[in-house]
């Protein structure tokens, strides 16, 4: 099924079912015995492409974290084959913070998570200040100088320059992603950079979830939820 093919997979939403707060999201063993096999079926044409930072993925995943490539904060840090890239952390991104916490302690269900490369604004509990969380995230970013990304219920404000499809672009220049046929799978809005790349590099993506949740999306197939994902792999591992 994955015959010279690369596979990069987002996380959240993805792998695993996303939860009211970031930090209750585990991966059990049977998802990281599952990578395990996908990287050695595919000989290590295989990438974990998320928005949390690789310290919260290397703590998440455990040791086949060191193993796998991985890209964290949106494309703004990446580690494979034993080498690391990370960008400088501007102090905007802790300016950033402070300037949205006293917004976000009105409300008993959001909640501010400090990334490597980010400040997320999560809202899942309190749906209904979205519209007035959005509008002070794009004020603080253009104040500040940062790229906004919108997600499920969340929004970040993190280093510009980095994306997932930046992510892909990157290793698929790479042995032995080179020359491969690239497969995206992700859940949100995160991910359409994603699903352009490989688009643009004659791969597919694959959208997680109900049609037209996120709005348009540049996938080309479907998978209803992360137990469809989870049950794909395992046919492709096999």
């Amino acid at each position: 099924m994955l015959t010279n093919a690369s596979l990069f997979l987002d996380f959240d939403g993805t792998l695993v079912d996303l939860a009211d707060r970031p930090d209750e999201v585990v991966a059990d063993e049977e998802l990281r015995a599952l990578l395990a096999r996908l990287n050695l079926r595919l000989d290590g044409r295989m990438a974990v492409i998320s928005g949390r930072s690789i310290a919260q993925l290397d703590a998440i995943l455990g040791p086949v974290a060191q193993e796998v490539a991985l890209s964290g904060s949106h494309g703004c840090e990446h580690r494979w084959q034993g080498i690391s890239a990370q960008p400088h952390r501007p102090p905007t991104l802790d300016q950033a913070a402070e300037r949205i916490r006293p917004f976000a302690e009105r409300f008993a269900g959001a909640l501010i998570e400090e990334k490597s490369y980010g400040v997320a604004l999560h809202y899942r509990l309190c749906p209904e200040i979205e519209k007035e969380a959005v509008a002070l995230a794009w004020h603080v970013a253009r104040d500040l100088e940062l790229e906004l990304q919108e997600g499920k219920m969340m929004i970040e404000l993190r280093v510009p320059g980095g994306d997932k499809g930046v992510a892909v672009r990157r290793m698929m220049r790479l042995a032995p992603m080179k020359g491969t046929t690239p497969i995206f799978i992700g859940d949100d809005r995160t991910d359409e950079n994603g699903f352009e790349a490989v688009a643009e590099l004659g791969g597919a993506g694959i959208f997680v979830g109900k049609p037209g949740e996120t709005g348009e999306t540049g996938a080309q197939y479907l998978l209803e939820s992360p137990a469809a994902v989870r049950a794909w792999l395992e046919q492709a591992a096999a």
